[in-house]
């Protein structure tokens, strides 16, 4: 079952000679569950592991802060795009859970590239995020041989030879790991059991979110509220001493507007596509489910107020750990700033205004997201064609995080070192 982003594999029995222990040498904690395979977490890539791991016939527990949140479209609820698209296609091939989940959930659906061939055609879809939530949470419920169990991880249990052993030395002359994972322990103290940890930590690891020159631990806002998820720090830490190559990324989101402080009278529509393309292969020659429901997004436009407030704010950005005090982005999702500081003769930049659900009032402006503060983001929006009388629901904030270089993973994505 080694199916995710970074794992923690241990197959076969535990050896008498090789004592356990958590790597903060925390007491003894209670043993409440002892399975094949653990996932640390319940985003996209958490769900995919544990259904994979349970499909092939692993005992699997899924462990999250809050089961409620599993499935959460942290960001853009949007599935696919360029390049992405076929990724989730191949998921599906694999009887995934994408492809079935966004064609239960998406109202918006169009072929990205549709003039050029199909080597570079991209499906992609908009989705409700409650609906998406909410189906990807039935998948994994009803999943044969997959438990959900919420907790916090705070640490791994290492099985290791003693310092200075003969498998030690054995271990550290053929070139293989010493220590191997077989557990984590929780913030209660409980102890879980595995034979391989899979962990899917995205923007948690000692997470940190940004709003102008206001900076907070989490690892990310409740969605509708301004309360936070907590970042997981001792597993950070656990990482760290497990002499894993840790660094610092950031990704930020935009400023959700309500939809009824827009002019759409005065924008350019994109209805969705009919009829709609499903992702899933098991729903080819088929519909979806909200295909009586598809919406339509609108397009306006950045212009050179929008840029002369980005340039003149800048000093108003976070204090970035990443990047040289700039943040270290994600190469396909670049932030505003970063969009007119590289390309300052662009007089323009499209800003997608994409619903957020069929019952909802929030709308997603994709393509302008940058963590000024609060008063900085409304600037920006209100100088743009339609959104001068825009109201904020919810401000920008960028968030940085630890990840593991994946530098240090094996072709069966299990890291070199454990």
């Amino acid at each position: 079952a080694r199916v995710a982003l970074l794992v923690f594999a241990w197959a076969g029995g535990r050896s008498p000679h090789v004592p356990s222990r958590t790597l903060r040498a925390a007491p003894r904690a209670a043993v409440v569950r002892d399975v094949d395979v653990l996932v640390v977490g319940g985003g996209h890539a958490g769900c995919e592991a544990a259904a994979a791991a349970a499909r092939s016939g692993a005992r699997t527990v899924l462990v999250t802060q809050r089961i409620d949140t599993i499935g959460e479209m942290s960001c853009n609820p949007s599935i696919g795009g360029i390049g992405k698209g076929h990724l989730v296609r191949e998921v599906d091939a694999l009887d995934g859970l994408m492809g079935r989940v966004i064609d239960e959930a998406g109202i918006h659906f169009r072929m990205l590239n549709r003039r050029k061939g199909p080597a570079v055609q991209g499906p992609r879809a908009q989705a409700d995020r409650e609906l998406y939530r909410d189906a990807m949470l039935r998948e994994l419920q009803a999943y044969p041989g997959l438990e959900l169990y919420e907790a916090s991880v705070e640490d791994l249990v290492v099985d290791e030879p003693a310092e200075g052993s003969a498998a030690a030395a054995a271990a550290a002359e053929a070139g293989r790991p010493v220590g191997r994972a077989c557990g984590v322990i929780t913030a209660d103290g409980s102890e879980l059991r595995a034979r391989a940890v899979v962990l899917t930590t995205g923007t948690f690891l000692r997470g940190v979110v940004h709003v102008g020159r206001e900076s907070r631990p989490a690892g990310r806002f409740v969605s509708t509220s301004e309360a936070v998820e907590p970042p997981s720090t001792g597993l950070a830490a656990t990482l760290g001493r497990l002499a894993l190559p840790l660094d610092r990324l950031k990704t930020g989101t935009p400023p959700r507007l309500s939809a009824q402080s827009i002019d759409f009278s005065r924008l350019e529509p994109q209805p969705s596509e009919e009829p709609p393309l499903p992702f899933s292969f098991l729903n080819e020659g088929e519909s979806v489910a909200q295909a009586a429901n598809l919406i339509t997004c609108h397009k306006t436009y950045t212009n050179a107020e929008t840029h002369r407030i980005v340039v003149d704010s800048k000093h108003t950005l976070p204090a970035y750990e990443s990047g040289d005090g700039k943040g270290a982005g994600p190469r396909y999702c670049p932030s505003l700033f970063s969009k007119v500081e590289r390309f300052p003769e662009r007089e323009a930049h499209i800003v997608w205004l994409e619903p957020e659900g069929l019952d909802s009032d929030w709308v997603y402006p994709n393509g302008i997201s940058s963590a000024f503060p609060p008063d900085v983001q409304l600037r920006l929006v209100r100088s743009m064609v339609g959104l001068e009388g825009a109201t904020i629901l919810k401000p920008a904030y960028d968030v940085e995080y630890d990840y593991v270089d994946p530098t240090c993973l094996r072709r069966t994505l299990e890291v070199s070192t454990v």
